[in-house]
């Protein structure tokens, strides 16, 4: 069988794809920050541009939560059905989920389109930055199926241990719109509806390249029009186990609303400035987590279904310990040089004088956010839904947002306490679920 991942070491068979996957990660990382790189240094109204584009955030968040329901929902329940030898089923549930990408991607599109003014001002936009905003999720939005397909089906890609495929899936669509985005924004001066164009026409080239890989001849799984026919067992299977990606970035989004809302209210534009840098500088310092968390999942899904439990407990401890050290430099490095990650996506010396401060409180205790990605990880690969999708709701749903509206007000933190409510979230919901998976799955796995 090709990609067995139930022989050979399994570190290194997680590091085959955690190499090609966490580069891939870095791409798409990239992808999503050379934007606001770019429109940091617009020559006229930088910060105003790079603000309206924080205001979408949670928008494009949503249509990365649909992406992830079916994408992360289906992956691991084919890596199962790979592992226990039934390919029809797992060409099945990769079907069902692309059906389901493509149809939710259109309904998005038109939800997105039909209600953008009210969304934007709801998320903390003012008259100076709806312009901005306006202009650019219009534009996104009309390429929610290219980011839907792009996104959630490179994960079948990975999951079938075609690492290296899935990293050039999005190295294409990376390479595009670093080389589309300069060419649109300051040589054509189309500003911030030219990144917007960059983005699209960069997630449809992935797209298309990944419909080509699943129907050509090297893949082990098929992307079959006969396979589309929804059934309503595969969908509830797909959506149960993809309800905590989902649930993870609907509540990201949420958090960036709420964010957003109480900054604008309690420090004005300069301060949604501040926390579309932050977000930014943790996509970046994430990734590399995220690529390893994501790439021990197929490893450990095959071999749950394999029966070879010793192989998967192997795969927690490495992820685990991995995780933990990385997030602990990572920490270290943004406590101890803040300005430089800041002075990465804008010079702005107001923006750079209050980012400092929010920063050091912002990833306070980085670390313990491993533990939740690593937690979430088992949870998924094991098709544990109902402890992934409780976890995931619990740090951000039942803490930061929260936290977010009392801690400004009860306290009188004002603007320092919506920063704070992350650090207080990473270390109750990153123990607990972490201490929940040592408790619940692995005496499971002896």
């Amino acid at each position: 069988m090709k990609n067995d991942f139930s022989r050979g070491s399994v570190i290194k068979n997680i590091l085959n794809l955690a190499l090609p996957m966490t580069l891939a990660q870095l791409v798409n990382v990239l992808y999503n920050i050379v934007d606001r790189i770019y429109i940091g240094r617009i020559p006229d109204n930088a910060t105003l541009s790079l603000t309206g584009l924080g205001l979408c955030l949670p928008m494009i968040t949503i249509v990365i939560a649909f992406a992830n329901l079916f994408g992360m929902g289906g992956a691991p329940l084919c890596s199962i059905a790979r592992g226990r030898g039934d390919l029809n089923e797992a060409e099945h549930i990769m079907g069902n989920s692309f059906a389901l990408m493509l149809g939710t991607g259109i309904v998005l599109t038109a939800l997105g389109l039909l209600f953008k003014k009210p969304l934007l001002y709801l998320f903390g936009a003012s008259d100076s930055t709806f312009p901005f905003a306006d202009e650019y999720i219009t534009i996104y939005l009309c390429g929610s199926v290219f980011v839907m397909l792009g996104l959630g089906m490179n994960s079948f890609i990975n999951s079938q241990g075609f690492g290296r495929v899935g990293m050039m899936t999005v190295c294409l669509g990376a390479a595009a719109n670093i080389v589309l985005d300069p060419i649109f924004i300051f040589v054509l001066k189309m500003g911030i509806q030219g990144a917007a164009i960059a983005t699209v026409i960069s997630q449809f080239l992935s797209a298309a390249w990944i419909v080509a890989f699943l129907c050509g001849k090297k893949t082990i799984l098929k992307l079959k029009p006969a396979c589309f026919r929804l059934k309503a067992r595969r969908v509830r299977e797909i959506i149960g186990l993809g309800l905590s990606g989902f649930t993870m970035a609907i509540t990201n989004s949420g958090v960036q609303i709420m964010c957003n809302a109480s900054l604008q209210f309690y420090g004005g534009d300069l301060y949604v400035g501040v926390m579309t840098v932050i977000n930014s500088i943790r996509e970046v310092i994430s990734m590399p987590v995220n690529g390893l968390t994501n790439s021990a999942q197929p490893v450990m899904g095959f071999n749950y279904g394999a029966k070879e439990y010793g192989r998967v407990r192997t795969a927690i401890k490495f992820t685990s310990a991995t995780c933990i050290i990385y997030t602990t430099v990572a920490w270290l490095l943004l406590y101890l040089f803040p300005e430089f990650f800041i002075r990465i996506f804008n010079n702005d010396a107001d923006l750079v004088m209050a980012a400092i401060p929010s920063i050091h409180i912002y990833f306070f205790g980085f670390f313990m956010m491993s533990l939740q990605f690593a937690g979430q990880s088992v949870f998924v690969a094991l098709g544990k839904s109902k402890y992934a999708v409780f976890f995931s709701l619990l740090r951000k749903a039942f803490i930061v947002i929260p936290l977010t509206l009392l801690l400004p007000r009860i306290l009188g933190l004002n603007t320092t306490g919506v920063f704070l409510a992350e650090p207080i979230s990473n270390f109750i919901g990153g123990a607990a679920c972490f201490i929940t998976m040592l408790l619940t799955v692995w005496p499971e796995l002896k």
